[in-house]
């Protein structure tokens, strides 16, 4: 049986969709087994997500996110109450879907390395994917709302630092696997790595700097060669 389609807001599916930037796999994902009121609260949050890694997170409001959807904003305000409480749902949404698309694949690699390699391809992809016309929304939002205490905040820190700890607990595992070092500083390489990915995201958004992608494989090639040369060099001299 085919997944649900999405509601229309007012428009035809198809052009609605092509507005949203929902495909196939999107819908699959989001719609399935969905009453049409969660299939409509999704459908807009999938286009929140969008329009905030355009505008950012500070210009995401209820009366833009309406004006967008063609819908009343006092139907908006019911859904989701205040900005913020917008911000924070686009924000978990985001979380959703880094999850999906970027840590449970690359956890699926084998430990080591390899596991390493995976996490940090599937966030180059996830950097560039054509459904965040903006970019990866947690280098806006953490932008944005360094200085802005409240929910929205509270949430990017606790996800960011989350994923710092994901990238540490790789090393780890590449150290348990007799990949890397085994007095490599995990923390320290989950900040480098993630550092990478910050620099990458200036350069090929910011800056437009055609060698971006080819810079960051330079800088994680020589992060991994750290962490293993290292190792490499004690074992030679306790040889």
């Amino acid at each position: 049986m085919a997944p649900p389609n999405p509601p229309a807001f007012g428009a035809s599916r198809r052009s609605r969709d092509a507005e949203i930037g929902l495909d196939g796999i999107e819908r699959s994902y989001y719609f399935w087994a969905m009453r049409k009121g969660e299939q409509t609260r999704e459908a807009i949050l999938v286009h929140a997500l969008r329009l905030a890694t355009k505008v950012g997170f500070e210009g995401l409001t209820i009366g833009r996110l309406a004006d967008d959807l063609e819908l009343s904003k006092s139907g908006l305000f019911a859904h989701f109450k205040s900005k913020e409480n917008l911000q924070v749902q686009v924000l978990e949404m985001a979380s959703r879907r880094f999850i999906d698309e970027v840590i449970k694949p690359a956890l699926g690699a084998p430990r080591g390395e390899r596991r390493v390699r995976a996490l940090f391809e599937r966030w180059m992809q996830w950097e560039a994917s054509p459904s965040l016309p903006g970019g990866c929304p947690f280098m806006a939002a953490s932008t944005e709302l360094d200085d802005r205490p409240g929910p929205a905040r509270d949430f990017v820190v606790k996800s960011q630092r989350d994923w710092l700890e994901t990238l540490a607990n790789t090393a780890r595992t590449a150290i348990q696997e007799g990949d890397f070092d085994p007095d490599l500083d995990c923390e320290q390489f989950a900040h480098d790595l993630n550092g990478i990915a910050l620099s990458y995201s200036q350069a090929s958004r910011l800056l437009k700097d055609p060698k971006a992608r080819a810079r960051a494989d330079r800088a994680f090639e020589a992060l991994v060669q750290s962490a293993r040369s290292t190792r490499t060099t004690a074992g030679a001299r306790r040889r």
